[in-house]
């Protein structure tokens, strides 16, 4: 392995990083920015074709102020096929909080798998097909306390995230 192939692999992780924390945090731009022109996305049955209208079928709900989702990323898995194209494989588990019903929400668990084919065009690697597989998910009933009432027993005091561009992640 070279340096160049090191360099590679962490901007492609550096990516599927930013793709997430887009996602979660409403930023459209960004979100866009992690696929290259003409990708396609196919996400597990629920949704198949460009990206770009991906990202369009899911901006309201993504930027929407109540919107509460965190992904986390792991086993990130690159093959680099010697020239500008890269296979890739990443887990996901997702929390979403979701609207069941007027005035109620539940809590929901989800574990996916991202199996992309990243290429290299002027410089810069991107998603040029995206393939998620659905795992497995849990549903729960709402029931936020914060560790039982530990962490914060009146949870006014707490510092919470936001959406683009207000989170103090765009504020540096």
């Amino acid at each position: 392995m070279t340096l160049q192939d090191l360099l590679d692999k962490q901007e492609i992780t550096e990516n599927l990083a930013r793709y997430m924390r887009a996602v979660d945090r409403g930023d459209l731009d960004t979100l866009r920015a992690c696929y290259l022109p003409g990708a396609v996305e196919e996400h597990g049955g629920v949704y198949s074709g460009p990206a770009s209208s991906y990202v369009d079928s899911i901006a309201r709900t993504l930027t929407h102020p109540k919107s509460l989702t965190t992904h986390v990323l792991s086993n990130v898995l690159i093959e680099l096929d010697g020239s500008d194209r890269a296979h890739v494989e990443c887990y996901v588990t997702a929390f979403a909080r979701v609207r069941t019903a007027p005035g109620t929400t539940g809590d929901t668990l989800t574990v996916a798998r991202m199996i992309d084919v990243f290429e290299r065009v002027d410089g810069r690697w991107g998603v040029r097909h995206r393939r998620l597989l659905w795992e497995w998910n849990h549903d729960m009933d709402t029931n936020e306390g914060w560790i039982f009432g530990l962490l914060a027993p009146d949870t006014s005091v707490l510092t919470r995230g936001a959406k683009f561009p207000s989170d103090p992640v765009y504020t540096r």
